[in-house]
């Protein structure tokens, strides 16, 4: 039986491809940002022709693929159907009812089964409520869980997955999340909310988010319904980032790589263990794309050399404030004194968030004898992988929308997993 789900605040589709991956479809993705929508179409696309053994299409636009170019030339080769199911629209009281109606459009008389997405979550993320100060609590994000309710009035599904940052738990007193399970109750859906952390499921990144399922007490007859929040057994995992995440994509110094071409893997698949087992590398493709290096001023290079040094030889983060005076170009030296950090190279990378769309000093790539020539921080392409994402998804717009979809993502592994488990109730 196929299962089918609307995807909301849907970002690049973490979320999305790990549930397709588990069997269910897609009815509709929406998405305000402008280059997400375009990935969201060109990954459809990538499915449909998959779907329909016409995967050769793919691998010639992403062979062909020009700088600045959206994926037009891949869209127009599928049905206008695939990519309609993509609505870019900011979800909100003025725009909701004409996105009901396109949604009403997709999915016919078809039954909608789950709905999943997570509410843009500046508003509740700590860094959000620092930067933005008392402002936060007037921020219209606050509000947006109501909208994602007003969805579950209308389509009924079984189910539903909520994902958000740890301070939903806490902002503005606890009232929000209070308020949404009152709401969900109000419409016959009792919810659970439980930290899942990335690495304890096959994710190389420690990554701790709130996942709530949520589910109808009772089906249409009346009678109480058996669903609860999924069994994630946790798993200990044997991989590290350097020798199992990385290590097969080629070598880059800063600035180097480009954002189109394809890229040929140094090791052959039958040797990347954790990359076949967790999907990110499939047989399909003997290329990737988008390994490209942002370029680092001398400065900063310095840095990345210290701090990559200090790692491997002590294990220990660099100080900012301790470095030498010379290279301190921040004015701000009490806080934030851990902004150049050294991906782990011997076990799971720290919390990749959209902020590595305006810096990479967060994420310096751990190289072994480092130089001030070959340190830099890491490309669009490792941090795809450190989110789990397949080496066939490519992320549309330029090289800082890449890194914020990303960083914004699901990872896509532990979305597949949590699928796997709700696929087996409904």
């Amino acid at each position: 039986m196929a299962l089918n789900f609307i995807d909301l605040f849907a970002g690049a589709g973490g979320l999305s491809e790990g549930f397709i991956r588990a069997g269910y479809t897609p009815m509709a993705h929406i998405e305000m940002n402008n280059y997400a929508c375009d990935t969201l179409k060109t990954r459809a696309a990538f499915h449909w022709l998959k779907t329909n053994n016409q995967l050769q299409k793919y691998k010639k636009y992403l062979y062909e693929k020009q700088e600045k170019e959206d994926g037009s030339k891949l869209w127009e080769q599928v049905p206008k159907s695939v990519i309609d199911a993509v609505i870019r629209e900011a979800i909100g009281e003025d725009t909701i009812n004409g996105i009901f109606e396109k949604v009403d459009k997709l999915i016919g008389k078809k039954k909608v089964d789950i709905v999943v997405g997570g509410p843009p979550c500046q508003a509740y993320s700590v860094a959000g409520r620092a930067r933005m100060g008392k402002a936060v609590q007037d921020d219209p994000r606050n509000e947006l869980y109501k909208y994602y309710v007003k969805f579950l009035e209308r389509y009924q599904p079984n189910m539903f997955v909520f994902e958000n940052v740890l301070g939903i738990r806490t902002a503005k007193n606890g009232e929000p999340l209070a308020d949404l399970k009152r709401l969900v109750r109000e419409l016959g859906y009792e919810m659970d909310l439980k930290i899942q952390i990335a690495s304890e499921h096959g994710v190389l990144q420690n990554r701790q988010r709130v996942i709530i399922v949520g589910w109808k007490t009772h089906n249409a007859k009346g009678k109480p319904t058996k669903y609860h929040y999924p069994e994630l057994s946790k798993e200990e995992t044997p991989y590290k980032v350097l020798p199992d995440l990385f290590i097969d994509l080629p070598i880059r110094k800063h600035g180097e790589g480009q954002l189109c071409a394809p890229v040929e893997y140094t090791k052959p698949l039958s040797k990347m263990e954790y990359l076949e087992k967790s999907q990110i590398r499939n047989a399909d493709f003997d290329f990737t794309t988008q390994h490209i290096a942002r370029p680092n001023n001398e400065n900063d290079r310095e840095i990345y050399r210290m701090a990559v040094e200090m790692w491997f030889n002590d294990c220990k983060r660099i100080d900012y404030s301790k470095i030498p005076a010379h290279l301190q170009h921040h004015k701000n030296k009490e806080t934030f004194l851990n902004r150049f950090n050294v991906v782990n190279h011997d076990g799971y990378c720290h919390t990749v968030v959209a902020h590595i769309a305006m810096d990479g000093h967060y994420y310096i790539y751990p190289t072994k004898n480092p130089t001030i020539e070959n340190v830099r921080s890491i490309t669009i392409r490792e941090a795809a992988r450190l989110q789990s994402f397949p080496d066939d998804f490519y992320f549309e717009g330029s090289r800082s929308a890449a890194f914020k979809q990303i960083g914004n993502a699901v990872p896509v592994v532990l979305a597949h997993k949590i699928a796997v488990e709700l696929k087996e109730q409904l």
